[in-house]
């Protein structure tokens, strides 16, 4: 579904990515990778935020970084960051309803469109309350339905499970899992809970010093010399 070609970016005498080709299948990939990897470099080539030296992004058979990032936006491309981005004085609602309107999907089933993605991650009974009012797993939930509200085709989740207790990162990873059957995008997870990514990625590519160090079924990287000796440090049950 992705094609990712001899991506390469450089800021001054850093090269935080170097020919990287990548193919990420439909599902849910992981991307991980010690910091510093690159990873959300990747992130923000995809969604407009960097232009690359050189390189191609193919997505569902459009060239992604032709595209104008708002335009990306409506084409279907959307991202969570490190840090929330919802706005804090608006309600649950609200913050998704203000996706919904300037994705590009159909307007006529707004209504339905948000609050059942709002019930589907756990949040409807807060749908009335302020994004500020709500703990911080709620908060992650706000993204995550912001992010797959409408007809998302591309969906980044840059390390949404960063400071979660475990019961709440299962909640989340359940959700993660099911994205791919309920909207048809393909997800990309960026995390360092290794037990986050093999519960949720079917494939996983691994990045260091910019460059891809191994990709394929989530298993078998996890448990590739190479990777442990680079990032994990331990073999992955």
């Amino acid at each position: 579904m992705i094609e990712v070609s001899d991506l390469t970016v450089h800021f001054g005498g850093v090269s935080p990515l170097i020919g990287v080709d990548l193919d990420l299948a439909a599902g849910v990939n992981g991307l991980i990778g010690p910091n510093g990897a690159g990873k959300t470099t990747f992130f923000n080539v995809l969604s407009g935020f960097v232009r690359p030296s050189t390189g191609r992004v193919v997505a569902f058979g459009d060239d992604l970084l032709s595209m104008v990032h708002f335009r990306r936006v409506r084409w279907g491309l959307r991202r969570t960051f490190q840090t929330d981005q919802a706005i804090a004085d608006m309600t649950v609602y609200e913050n998704v309803l203000l996706v919904h309107e300037h994705s590009g999907a159909p307007a006529a089933h707004r209504r339905h469109d948000v609050l059942d993605t709002v019930e589907w991650v756990g949040l409807g009974p807060r749908l009335a309350v302020p994004v500020g009012a709500l703990g911080v797993a709620e908060r992650r939930l706000v993204e995550l339905a912001r992010a797959i509200v409408g007809t998302p085709r591309v969906i980044l989740l840059d390390e949404p499970a960063a400071g979660l207790p475990a019961e709440e990162t299962a909640h989340l990873g359940s959700l993660i899992t099911q994205i791919p059957e309920r909207t048809g995008a393909t997800t990309i997870l960026v995390d360092h809970d290794m037990e986050l990514v093999g519960a949720t990625c079917a494939e996983v590519a691994v990045l260091d010093f910019g460059r891809v160090l191994a990709s394929g079924p989530t298993a078998d990287v996890l448990n590739d010399p190479a990777v442990i000796a680079a990032y994990l440090g331990e073999e992955v049950a």
